[in-house]
């Protein structure tokens, strides 16, 4: 039995289970918001909230001089952070806007069930940086739809294959043009010489016998 047994093991290894949230939490701190799943979510909510806090650590006044303090901060985050873009903004813009806020740094929401697994989904992003749904509905909005099932995919395919054929048809027509006439030689334009008023030319006829 499990009692007083701490973390939940989500089916992995302890090095796959680590390296599965570091790689949420530095995609959190990235985007500010992340879907997963609810058992997922509350493992990564300490995860996290514990670099933040250590980030904070390193920004706050104190007996240390600034400069080690920040560095000693920012060598601990990079172990479980390794993306240095990701830690810039955490020491940048994150810690100073928790840095009156004695944690709670994140919130999940329940998104219903996934289909498929029935796996229950949640929405896991940083207080302060509510994510807008209305905003991602407004740009599909914008956004042509695209076509749903192979049904769909053949009339658009068929359509475009019918728009290239009538560029094509166009084309040829503009390049076919009408052939005009060859000039005839005599009059009358037909091809035929014109022999009449011209003497026929006529041979002695021969000598019976001789040459």
């Amino acid at each position: 039995m499990r009692h007083r047994v701490s973390h939940r093991k989500l089916g992995r290894v302890t090095e796959h289970r680590i390296s599965m949230l570091r790689n949420q939490a530095q995609e959190l701190l990235r985007y500010e918001h992340i879907e997963t799943t609810m058992p997922k979510a509350k493992e990564l909510r300490p995860f996290v909230e514990r670099i933040i806090t250590i980030a904070k650590r390193g920004i706050a006044p104190g007996a240390a001089s600034p400069a080690t303090r920040s560095l000693h901060a920012r060598r601990l985050v990079l172990r479980d952070i390794h993306d240095r873009e990701v830690v810039s903004k955490l020491f940048d813009t994150l810690a100073p806007r928790f840095e009156g806020r004695p944690g709670g740094y994140t919130r999940i929401l329940r998104l219903g069930y996934r289909k498929g697994d029935s796996a229950e989904i949640a929405l896991i992003e940083l207080v302060g940086s509510e994510y807008d749904p209305n905003a991602e509905t407004e740009k599909t909005q914008k956004a042509p739809a695209k076509p749903k099932g192979v049904g769909g995919r053949l009339r658009a395919a068929a359509q475009r294959l019918r728009g290239k054929k009538a560029e094509g048809a166009e084309g040829e027509a503009e390049a076919a043009e009408p052939k005009k006439p060859r000039a005839g030689r005599g009059k009358g334009g037909s091809g035929k010489t014109d022999t009449r008023g011209k003497g026929r030319t006529t041979s002695a006829p021969r000598k019976a016998g001789g040459s």
